[in-house]
């Protein structure tokens, strides 16, 4: 099993803390598009690392549009030699057309689209193929000489899709390289409802699930003592219901019987109670989205209950000793 750990915002702290984390053994670089740009900390990692995967973890697709992911995709797997990761999100509907100023419909017809259009891009620089791509929400017809790119040696990056819902996963199974589960995710859901979902897709394309990885960002509520695992349960009760209080996650809930909560959660978010909502989250709800226990016990966790279907995985748990993360890396990439 792969293992991918986050890096920072701050440029110039970005270079060192990802060659840290190469040299811890991690397999994988992320970088997510929160409050900054996703991009640019991972053109800094690629330029003090040599061995580790890159990913953004997620890049908003909607906010732009094909081709400037596909110039940024190209530019960021040149650089890296072959090992950046374009992840991709499609975030919600709000964030999209009030925060981004963009279209939004149909987001998994979108997506399968928008992902086809930009292998039709590289299909161009790469494979000297013509840029033929003609869809429903994206057109691209359009390539001279003066904006291909020059530098193919490494060709296009690989693409991983977050997806939580049926649609979008099997969009994932058939036309990206990898899908991001969303941490808000039970193992009962995983393998209920994700697995299946990407195995429709991987029919359509004529894939097989090992040209294939699964990345899941696993909730660890772990710690350096009992005050610690007990402060670290606190944070992840708030978290699960912070994202149990979206409408379009209330499948995850239902998976373990508690979907009627989703309402409350919302309706909760909605007056702003923020921290009073971590307290809907009982001992039951919270083993069915996080490993928890002391961090010698982690890595077990993980690999006995995710072991069989997931190919890589990233937590939080910097709230330990570098040590103890170091034996969890060493022991979950030993697998």
């Amino acid at each position: 099993m792969k293992v991918d750990g986050g890096i920072g915002f701050d440029l110039k702290k970005a270079g060192a803390e990802a060659k840290a984390l190469e040299e811890m053994g991690y397999s994988g670089i992320l970088s997510a598009e929160t409050s900054h740009d996703p991009f640019f900390p991972l053109v800094v990692a690629a330029l003090n690392t040599e061995r580790v995967d890159l990913m953004t973890s997620i890049a908003v697709a909607f906010a732009r549009t094909p081709m400037i992911l596909a110039n940024i995709g190209h530019d960021l797997n040149a650089v890296s030699q072959g090992r950046f990761i374009l992840g991709l999100g499609s975030q919600i509907r709000a964030h999209i057309t009030k925060r981004f100023s963009m279209p939004w419909s149909s987001p998994a017809a979108r997506m399968r689209e928008f992902i086809l259009a930009m292998r039709a891009i590289w299909a161009n620089w790469n494979d000297k193929k013509p840029l033929e791509f003609t869809g429903k929400f994206y057109t691209h017809t359009l390539m001279t000489p003066f904006f291909t790119p020059a530098n193919t040696e490494y060709g296009p990056p690989r693409v991983f899709l977050a997806a939580v819902g049926p649609k979008m996963t099997e969009v994932a199974g058939e036309v990206a390289d990898g899908v991001i589960i969303h941490a808000f995710t039970t193992e009962k859901y995983l393998r209920e409802v994700t697995m299946p979902a990407l195995e429709r897709g991987f029919a359509r394309a004529g894939k097989k699930r090992t040209d294939f990885e699964v990345s899941y960002p696993v909730f660890v509520v772990t710690g350096k003592d009992a005050k610690e695992i007990e402060a670290a349960k606190l944070a992840t009760r708030r978290q699960i219901a912070f994202y149990g209080s979206t409408p379009a996650y209330r499948p995850v809930l239902e998976s373990i019987g508690v979907g009627d909560m989703q309402s409350d959660l919302n309706a909760m978010s909605k007056q702003g109670r923020w921290e009073e909502m971590g307290t809907l989250i009982n001992d039951d709800i919270l083993d069915a989205f996080a490993v928890i226990g002391e961090p010698s016990s982690i890595a077990g966790q993980i690999k006995s209950r995710y072991g069989d279907i997931v190919d890589r995985t990233s937590a939080a748990y910097a709230n330990i000793p570098q040590a103890d993360r170091v034996k969890i890396v060493e022991e979950l990439t030993a697998a």
